[in-house]
């Protein structure tokens, strides 16, 4: 087990599409550990295998003192009706965060390393931790769903950072 280093914005990683598991062997479940240990720090809410390096459909959260992992996530269903607005950032974008349009209830199915059923639910947090780390899974940055003025913003900000 091992707390990971973050892949920051701009490692072709990010953008990639994660592989689905296919063998729960002893690297998904070193995986598993490393993605349990680093989500388990201050200000963590979620963390997607590819923000530590590993191309493979896997997250972590932790939240409201619930620290738990899935592999292989679907998102089945989000709220079409209920959305919040809140503000949102990235460990792999750090230091920036912007009102960001998520779903209020979200919900996602996969499994455990057992092979079982697992299913992640949730409101508000919870929701935006689900709907963030499928994107990662699938490519995406939350910055790809900011307004076009606050992405312009976030653009900026990261020139800056020399990022």
């Amino acid at each position: 087990m091992a707390f990971r280093d973050i892949r920051i914005i701009g490692d072709p990683v990010l953008r990639t599409p994660c592989d689905p598991i296919t063998d729960r062997d002893a690297t998904v479940k070193a995986l598993v550990e490393d993605l349990l240990e680093t989500v388990d720090d201050e200000g963590r809410a979620g963390l997607a295998a590819n923000q530590i390096g590993v191309s493979l459909r896997a997250f972590s959260w932790n939240i409201d003192g619930e620290i738990g992992y899935i592999l292989n996530p679907v998102l089945v269903e989000v709220s079409d009706e209920e959305f919040q607005d809140g503000d949102e950032g990235c460990l792999s974008v750090p230091g920036l965060w912007y009102p960001t349009e998520r779903a209020w209830y979200a919900r996602a199915e996969g499994i455990d390393l057992d092979g079982r059923p697992v299913v992640v639910e949730g409101e508000e947090l919870m929701a935006r931790c689900i709907q963030h780390e499928c994107d990662h899974l699938d490519g995406r940055l939350y910055l790809d769903r900011l307004s076009r003025a606050h992405r312009v913003q976030a653009m900026k900000a990261l020139r800056a950072q020399g990022l």
